[in-house]
């Protein structure tokens, strides 16, 4: 969907993801005073260390020859302990991966991954927030027909519209933000007692040991970037489904945004244009929503994504699941991968999204005053009475048929038809709440 957005969460993306976990750990018993601190800096280095919440590089593993080696223990943490450890040298090797267990790396090779792609979801969020507020206020009073289960409904405006996307994408980026902030570590060792942490640690500080290893967790949580958890969460899935509907959440968003664009950039409407539409192989005259087609395909699939961590962490048993973890690895990466995609679209869509005036203009008269309805029935009922009113705008089949029943009525004499049908003189609070949308500020 966007160039750049399969790197972001590749196979070498997570590769660098569990190296850099690995390390966090070694230099996170540095810091508590265990290891030496040149031991967890050469380590460091040998192993490509990028610096704390980043990514590892030049770790030298192979990557197609370690996804063979995974098979056999049924994930890649194991074969790439081994692996790690030949690349430092034999003094070093106790270090790597001292106390930790497979789901201990792996779920923080997630997490670290997850954050480092939110973040840039965010950004291009900011800039659909940017292109929508400006949207909005350029097209503040432009009236246009409101279509409620697609036919015509009231008057509406052109910058409600936009400001109504806004405050989807912005509520969603709230919440996205907040799951971001609040991605754990992972350490709790074997079966999530600490117990081998404990016991490295008592050989070292004695009675101190439960302290030291708090220390520990938090260090190698600070190292990652990463929260620090509050238990071991091997069998708690809540950081993965929390941030499941966050990322489902952005892409329904930004898919309300495509799902209208796509309909109203259709011929027959053509109240909106894509900047840079796409062609046809068979059909030159075609200017395909392309960017609307790929973020509502991504829209499209995301609810079901999500709903497969619901699935894993409902049946997360035991001490350590027994393949629904598993699911969990390939699902959050293509989440990621969705809204990463998805939020990068969006952010060109919405920037160069243009609004044709004649169409809006044409599409309004077609239905005009009986589009105001609504507001006939109120405003006449209290003059000719309810039935009345009602059965007029019911029975209305065009604006003509309307104009021409309601001059024909002997209570409406003296009444200025022409103002009560006009659509412009029916929009509520559109402007108003346009006004309250655009004027919160970006990442309100």
């Amino acid at each position: 969907m966007t160039v750049g957005t399969a790197d972001a969460v590749g196979d070498d993306a997570v590769l660098g993801a569990l190296v850099a976990v690995e390390i966090a750990l070694t230099r996170a018993w540095a810091v508590v005073g265990d290891a030496p601190a040149e031991l967890a800096e050469r380590v460091s280095t040998q192993l490509g260390w990028s610096g704390p919440g980043l990514l590892a590089l030049g770790h030298g593993i192979d990557l197609a020859e370690l996804a063979t080696a995974a098979v056999d223990g049924g994930n890649p943490v194991i074969p790439l302990v081994g692996r790690l450890r030949s690349r430092v040298p034999e003094s070093d090797r106790a270090w790597v991966h001292r106390g930790a267990t497979s789901q201990d790396v792996l779920d923080s090779a997630v997490m670290l991954l997850a954050r480092g792609v939110g973040h840039t979801i965010v950004q291009h969020l900011g800039e659909v927030d940017a292109s929508l507020v400006a949207l909005a206020v350029r097209h503040r009073d432009e009236v246009a027909v409101a279509r409620t289960l697609g036919q015509h409904a009231v008057p509406t405006t052109v910058g409600l519209r936009a400001a109504t996307w806004l405050v989807g994408v912005r509520r969603a980026r709230r919440r996205l933000e907040h799951a971001l902030a609040h991605l754990p570590a992972q350490l709790g060792g074997a079966a999530g007692t600490l117990s081998a942490f404990v016991e490295h640690a008592r050989v070292a500080h004695g009675a101190e040991a439960e302290q030291v290893v708090e220390r520990l967790v938090a260090a190698f949580a600070n190292e990652l970037d990463l929260a620090v958890p509050e238990h071991p969460w091997h069998t708690v899935r809540w950081p993965v489904t929390e941030l499941g509907d966050a990322l489902v959440q952005t892409i329904d968003s930004l898919g309300v945004i495509a799902g209208d664009v796509a309909t109203l950039a259709r011929t027959e409407i053509g109240e909106l244009v894509e900047s840079a539409p796409g062609g046809s192989s068979a059909m030159p005259h075609k200017r395909n929503p392309a960017a609307s087609v790929l973020i509502r395909s991504a829209a499209l699939r995301a609810p079901q994504l999500g709903a497969t961590l619901h699935l894993a962490a409902a049946l997360a048993v035991d001490e350590r699941p027994d393949g629904a973890w598993h699911a969990e690895w390939p699902t959050v990466r293509e989440l990621l991968r969705l809204a990463l995609g998805a939020a990068g679209t969006a952010s060109r869509l919405t920037a160069g999204l243009a609004v044709d005036l004649a169409a809006v203009a044409r599409n309004l008269d077609q239905s005009a005053g009986l589009l105001v309805t609504e507001r006939l029935a109120i405003v006449l009922g209290p003059i000719i009475g309810i039935d009345r009113a009602r059965s007029i705008v019911a029975a209305a089949t065009s604006v003509d048929d309307l104009e021409r029943v309601l001059h024909a009525e002997p209570g409406l004499a003296g009444h200025d038809i022409a103002a009560l049908l006009d659509p412009a003189a029916y929009l509520g609070l559109a402007g108003t709440l346009v006004d309250r949308a655009t004027t919160l500020g970006e990442g309100s």
